[in-house]
């Protein structure tokens, strides 16, 4: 099998398996029972969250975890505009976020909050002075992810918070880094982010886990009520076995400068390489995130080529391309043709993809389209 399909999940590192296994079967206990099995569940709780803000440089008690990076998404958004609605109605966001994030846009929209929508250029990025322009004193919230899903885009996620300061606002600034942890370097505290959602299976870690970076200089309310697990914020027995796993996970990531180098070159070896091929296009800007391609194959639907892909054992996404008649947002926001966009396929690397795996991608690729076209 060539997977090739990191960005929806990855394959869970033999260490975070182990833990896992190790807390479902050896030291399963809820930790917040009062027992000995509890104090010990309790203690792989608290080791985690400082493995977490170790790798952050953030206090522990500024990591909350979560089910989900969508729950941790959801939490600081809802969160915020419950804490602060009675300091404005105005939040700004961007038409590249996930679903996850747009959702609940929306929601604020019909509770009455004025929503603002950037709109990226045809790189993927947004412009950091239509920020500055939408940015007022009556906004409580600014959400704009590091990386994009779909195409890799990076904002410039550290110069937003001196933004939000210059206009003369107290809004937050919620970053989703789901995409972008464990793959570019990312301080919290030194970025100026305020809330920064994370996943756990993005990195090789198993799902059900997540966590939310919540500065200890600002609050948000509660959108789960509950046992108060998580100080609180996040009510429900926290799933131990997810959460550990997710810290040996994070342990794993080794050297994020080094990883990022060495899946750049695979990156370049196979655009370099597809390029070349008569009406591919690749739709990621060149200095998106290299774990993340996004092309256009002209004359081979998404679909037929995610097919075709499949029964060779490669493994790809068509999530950029039409989902039940609906094309993607973000690479119509981008400008790419509507054939463009029919004709989307993403691949996304792990630190562990080689070249020879983007040459069987190649290969099948080529092999689908003297199928296909006509």
């Amino acid at each position: 099998m060539v997977y090739l399909d990191n960005s929806a999940t990855t394959k869970p590192c033999e260490k975070a398996v182990k833990k896992a296994l190790e807390m479902m079967t050896e030291n399963f206990g809820n930790p917040s029972s009062l027992h000995f099995c509890g104090f010990n569940a309790k203690k792989e709780l608290d080791s985690a969250r400082r493995t977490l803000s170790d790798f952050l440089s953030c206090q522990q008690n500024e990591i909350y975890f979560t089910p989900s990076g969508t729950v941790a998404n959801n939490t600081a958004i809802l969160g915020t505009a419950k804490a602060k609605r009675r300091e404005g109605k105005k939040v700004i966001t961007t038409l590249l976020e996930h679903p996850s994030v747009i959702k609940h846009f929306e929601i604020l929209s019909e509770q009455g909050f004025e929503v603002v929508y950037l709109k990226p250029d045809s790189n993927g990025k947004i412009s950091l002075q239509e920020l500055s322009n939408a940015v007022d004193e009556n906004t409580i919230l600014v959400s704009i992810m590091a990386v994009n899903n779909e195409v890799g885009s990076i904002q410039d996620i550290g110069k937003i918070k001196g933004i939000i300061k210059d206009n003369k606002s107290k809004a937050y600034f919620h970053c989703d880094a789901v995409q972008a942890f464990g793959k570019i370097t990312l301080k919290p505290k030194k970025l100026g982010i305020d809330l920064m959602s994370m996943s756990a299976h993005k990195i090789h870690g198993i799902k059900g886990a997540g966590a939310l970076y919540v500065n200890n200089s600002i609050r948000i309310l509660p959108s789960i009520a509950g046992g108060g697990q998580e100080s609180g914020l996040i009510s429900g027995t926290e799933a131990i076995p997810a959460i550990c796993a997710f810290s040996e996970a994070v342990n794993d990531i080794g050297n994020v400068e080094k990883n990022l180098a060495e899946v750049t070159k695979v990156r370049n070896y196979f655009v370099e390489k597809i390029s070349t091929i008569n009406k591919v296009y690749v739709n990621s800007p060149i200095d998106a995130l290299p774990y993340i391609i996004n092309i256009s194959v002209e004359g081979v639907p998404s679909q037929v080529m995610l097919n075709s892909l499949s029964s060779m054992g490669i493994c790809v996404s068509a999530g950029s391309a039409c989902a039940k008649g609906h094309r993607s947002d973000v690479l119509t926001a981008m400008g790419v043709s509507p054939k463009g966009i029919d004709s989307a396929i993403r691949i996304s690397l792990s630190k562990t993809t080689t070249e020879n795996e983007m040459d069987l991608l190649y290969n099948g690729i080529v092999d689908t389209i003297n199928r296909v076209r006509r």
